[in-house]
Formats: structure tokens, sequence, C-alpha cells
């Protein structure tokens, strides 16, 4: 049996961060005198972190840390998220068994799983085939393959970038916080803004004064750095930085006479 999903239904949680805050500790390290007992000791400071994320000094924020467990996402969004470098990822076995049976799962958009195209076969009949069909059929060569005794590592090459990948993710808040600018943007991906958006809600619940101006680089910045490449949605909306810089030419001209 085919167990698919859609790619609004991803899954996240947080395992690990929030509660104390270590990036005032860590910032506080670097300025003062005092011992690191001392330093420890003292009260949490929410203006020490609100400076930190002001003044874009953030080398403060890698001392705070979280930990996801990510299920019910695609491939296709496994692949983009791995190009975040500074993360460290845990991606669970493709030929792990649940309950002692192996499990074909899918994860893609309703309108794919709905599509149904004529495709001709190599004996020249023409089918009427949806995406689902398509999933499905490779469930089965892929049954049928092991059943014949394949090994999965050499199966595996013909499973489609819908199957479902199940991962544990840890970034620390400045990585995070550059993750989220690009990520949450309208041009992200609608698989990987969906996953981006839950970790950041998450985020916010867990430590809101790290994350509290967190988002895409709209809010962050308060421009939009895509430019000529800014979402259709956002147009008109949101300066982009070309005319953001160019109100600021203008008032510094004027402030100039």
């Amino acid at each position: 049996m085919l167990h698919e999903h859609y790619t609004e239904d991803g899954q996240v949680v947080l395992i690990a961060g929030g509660g104390r805050i270590y990036t005032d500790i860590a910032a506080r390290f670097v300025a003062s005198e005092r011992s690191l007992d001392d330093i420890i000791a003292s009260p949490y400071s929410k203006n020490i972190v609100r400076n930190i994320l002001e003044s874009g000094h953030r080398a403060a924020l890698e001392f705070d840390y979280f930990i996801f467990g990510i299920a019910g996402y695609s491939r296709v969004t496994e692949t983009q998220l791995v190009r975040k470098r500074l993360a460290s990822y845990l991606i669970k076995s493709g030929r792990a068994e649940l309950n002692g049976k192996r499990q074909f799962s899918v994860v893609y958009p309703k309108s794919v799983a709905n599509f149904a195209s004529n495709i001709t076969l190599p004996d020249g009949t023409s089918h009427s085939l949806s995406g689902r069909d398509l999933a499905d059929m490779i469930r089965q060569w892929y049954d049928a393959g092991l059943a014949s005794g394949l090994p999965e590592e050499d199966l595996r090459y013909l499973k489609p970038q819908a199957t479902e990948f199940k991962a544990i993710v840890g970034m620390n808040a400045h990585a995070l916080l550059d993750w989220f600018a690009i990520r949450c943007c309208r041009n992200a991906q609608h698989e990987i803004r969906d996953l981006a958006w839950k970790m950041l809600a998450l985020c916010k619940k867990a430590a809101p004064d790290l994350f509290e101006e967190a988002g895409p680089n709209c809010v962050q910045l308060g421009y939009c750095p895509e430019n000529k490449r800014q979402h259709k949605d956002c147009q008109g909306k949101v300066p982009t930085k070309k005319e953001a810089l160019a109100v600021l030419k203008e008032l510094r001209r004027e402030r100039n006479g």
C-alpha cells in the first residue's frame, strides 16, 4: 500500500532549545572584566540580547542551539535543507523498517498527485495515469524487487524525489536567523517555506527575545534584497534594496542642502 502525504502536512517538533538564553552570557564575557562565575550568576538581560541583534554582531548567538525533529517532508525539501552548511543533520535511513515492515511513503502537492496524463508504454499501449498512479507503480516495482532479493541500496535509485524523509536537525540561533531570512521568503519553494515557518513559530515560542524580529529578509532588514527578483505579491508593498537606497540618498541630499 502506498503511504501518501501532502506538502502542507509536514511535522516539526522542537526537541531542545530555548529556556535559558546563553547569548547574553557570551556577550557579557567578551566585554566584562568580571569573573566568569560572576557573569554566569548575573540575571538574564533582554537588553543585552536586543543590542546584539540590533548591532549585527551576531557571534554570541551561536551559543544558543536548537534541535528539531522533522517528518512528513519530501526529498525535494531535504536537498534544499542540507544546503545550509552551518547545521547538523541526522537523516533517518531509507532502509529502516517500521514494526518489521518496510514503508513506501511519498509527499507531494495534491495537484501533482491528482494530475493525470496519457502515458505510452513500451508495448505501445496508452494509459491515463495520475501522479498517484505513478508513485504506486514504483512502490509495486520496489516491493517486487525486495521480494526477488535485490538489495534496497540498489532499488532506491528509482525512488522518486517525493519519497518522505525524516531527520533531526540542529542549528544555532545565528544560523537560524540567516536560514529564516531566505527560506521564509515568498520566493522560497513552498514546501521548504512551510518547514521554515513552522520552525520559526517554535523558536518564537521557545526563545521570543532571540527571534522577535526573525523572519524573511524583508522583516529583518526592512527592505527586500531580491530587487528585480522580488516576489510579485510583495511588489509595491515592500521596498526593494534599490528603492530603499534611493530614498536614503534623497534624504541625505536634502539634509546636505
